[in-house]
């Protein structure tokens, strides 16, 4: 069997996939952000335009629900990946916490109840300049490695479902 190496950068192939990014209206300045560079790395893979599926949520709480209604029980149209983009930014009281771990655990119980990789693409960030820096900002991107990681894990799964892992 052979090993990935720590510096083997997988290739990312997008065109048998079809894969939905569900972003967050809430903070739209950053969102729209990582949403165009989720759909550019998409498409940079080869993958098709008509195989992606963009849906707006009305914030950041929402991306669960919106995430169970394309993955649960949709026979051929249930995407192979979902990418779950949104920006929770600390204010004056704890409501950013509860908004972050309802997040991270619903996507991550999703994932593991319906097989279908969800990427976490969620910025939660003290700030609005930590916000811009992750999103397009020194920090690269987290909308395009969102997209990267979606693909990776699409193929990993169909990997394991043929009976065993596709070498990169």
């Amino acid at each position: 069997m052979v090993q990935p190496q720590p510096n083997d950068t997988p290739t990312l192939e997008a065109d048998t996939l079809r894969i939905a990014i569900v972003t967050s209206g809430y903070h739209a300045g950053i969102t729209s952000s990582l949403q165009r560079a989720a759909e550019s790395a998409f498409l940079e893979a080869g993958g098709q335009p008509d195989r992606l599926m963009c849906i707006e949520a009305p914030g950041t709480f929402e991306l669960t629900a919106i995430c169970r209604g394309l993955t649960v029980d949709k026979g051929h149209r249930t995407p192979d990946a979902v990418v779950a983009l949104g920006c929770v930014i600390t204010g004056e009281t704890t409501h950013d916490r509860y908004i972050c771990q309802s997040v991270s655990e619903g996507l991550t119980n999703l994932t593991l109840q319906t097989g279908v990789p969800i990427a976490f693409g969620v910025l939660t960030c003290q700030t609005l300049e930590q916000a811009e820096s992750r999103s397009g900002g020194e920090h690269g991107n987290k909308g395009r490695e969102a997209m990267h990681a979606a693909i990776q894990t699409a193929h990993i799964i169909r990997g394991l479902d043929s009976g065993g892992a596709q070498q990169s």
